[in-house]
């Protein structure tokens, strides 16, 4: 793709009192916003947008990446991971889709981590310094009602069955289908209320916003602080109990299901695979553990390392996106049987999200349980169930059900 033209941006961040909740500043629509236990970043305004799209749109987005930072001029008395110059960001799932992958700085940024909270004002060329945001009244959509999309659950449970009639554990072990939901705002649209209810309601998970693709995901992709690389894989999964009982009876079946351990060892080894040319000492738990969330128990393992040849987080999501948590193995026969199957283009659910800083740090989450609200006030949501030889198609359509749930619930006011 062609060089894109670099901005001169100008950047200073300072020390503010605690910000208590970010949320409360957002706009009602196109939010920046990257948030988990109430740490994290909201942005306010571009500053500078990075756009990209096909094979190497996260290359070139790096690329383009070092041109900005190099050319930026940066006052940072802070220090923490989030402040200085940032980007947020967002990339498509699959090489061919039509849906642009961005990078984008905003002109302020609120910060909170670890007690400390910061104000960044970033600006191009002679452009005036944009001003803070402050506390609005609440504008607040109708409920939202959703209904199936291209893939309505008897054609997914029609393309689960021809996925386990190519599954052979050679040429295919796993693949992981998903199907969509839509719905459409109406009234005044204020998806700012939706971000509340899914950080307020999923604490644990990144809380996201990039050009209009929000979401709450519980895995991340990659995250680099000072040359330590750090996932969290997420494979296997089951509804919660009902009650004490139950609930640890699911968490039990869980930990215990060949299917699961399975499936989840073909997504550990996907990460470990792709991350050993650049953190050669790579390692994840000996045994995944289960990861409880409101509506669901996930298999999970922690993985890390030490960066050896200079990679940038925007680097390491290149090599590692698709995993296969969301692909299958081996992935290109996975992402060749997707592309069959669904008759939707993912967009970039799926994809990386997160943030990049000016020395190439950063935080990268699989955007999962996530919806894209397009201009016309369609929103359209997604979720996927990773197939395996055991794999029982009701199941897996369930699974789907339980995974739109996030969105389904956050969209209903």
């Amino acid at each position: 793709m062609p060089e894109q033209t670099v901005p001169a941006l100008t950047v200073s961040t300072v020390a503010i009192d605690d910000v208590e909740s970010t949320l409360e500043l957002l706009p009602p629509r196109r939010q920046l916003l990257w948030l988990r236990r109430g740490d994290g970043m909201a942005g306010f305004g571009e500053a500078a947008r990075l756009e990209f799209s096909g094979p190497t749109r996260m290359t070139d987005a790096a690329a383009a990446w070092r041109r900005v930072a190099a050319a930026a001029s940066v006052e940072d008395g802070i220090g923490v991971p989030g402040s200085g110059l940032i980007a947020f960001g967002a990339f498509a799932f699959s090489d061919h889709s039509p849906a642009t992958s961005v990078l984008v700085v905003p002109s302020v940024v609120l910060g909170r981590r670890n007690g400390r909270a910061w104000l960044t004002r970033i600006r191009a060329g002679n452009d005036i310094d944009a001003p803070v945001p402050s506390t609005r009244s609440a504008v607040h959509s109708a409920p939202v009602a959703f209904t199936a999309g291209a893939l309505p659950p008897d054609a997914f449970l029609a393309a689960v069955d021809a996925a386990l009639n190519r599954i052979d554990g050679v040429g295919l072990s796993k693949v992981v289908l998903a199907r969509e939901i839509v719905g459409r705002l109406t009234g005044p649209a204020d998806t700012a209320a939706v971000l509340s209810a899914l950080a307020t309601g999923y604490p644990d998970c990144w809380t996201f916003a990039v050009d209009d693709f929000l979401g709450s995901s519980p895995e991340t992709l990659v995250a680099v602080t000072k040359r330590t690389v750090t996932a969290r894989v997420l494979a296997g999964s089951a509804a919660r109990g009902t009650d004490a009982a139950t609930d640890q009876q699911a968490s039990l079946a869980l930990a215990t299901s060949a299917k699961d351990q399975d499936e989840h060892q073909y997504a550990v080894q996907s990460v470990l695979a792709a991350l050993r040319p650049h953190s050669p000492g790579v390692t994840s738990s000996e045994q995944p553990f289960t990861l409880r969330l409101p509506n669901l128990w996930h298999l999970a393992s922690d993985v890390e390392g030490t960066v050896a040849d200079g990679s940038s987080s925007l680097d390491l999501i290149d090599a590692l996106h698709p995993t296969a948590a969301v692909a299958g193995t081996p992935t290109p026969a996975a992402v060749a049987l997707i592309e069959e199957l669904e008759p939707f283009d993912r967009g970039r659910y799926a994809g990386p999200v997160g943030w990049v800083g000016g020395d190439g740090d950063g935080e990268w989450a699989i955007a999962l349980r996530c919806c894209q609200v397009e201009p016309d006030g369609t929103v359209r949501a997604y979720a996927g169930a990773g197939i395996v030889a055991e794999s029982v198609a009701e199941h897996e359509l369930a699974e789907t059900s339980l995974k739109f749930r996030p969105i389904v619930e956050a969209f209903a006011g």
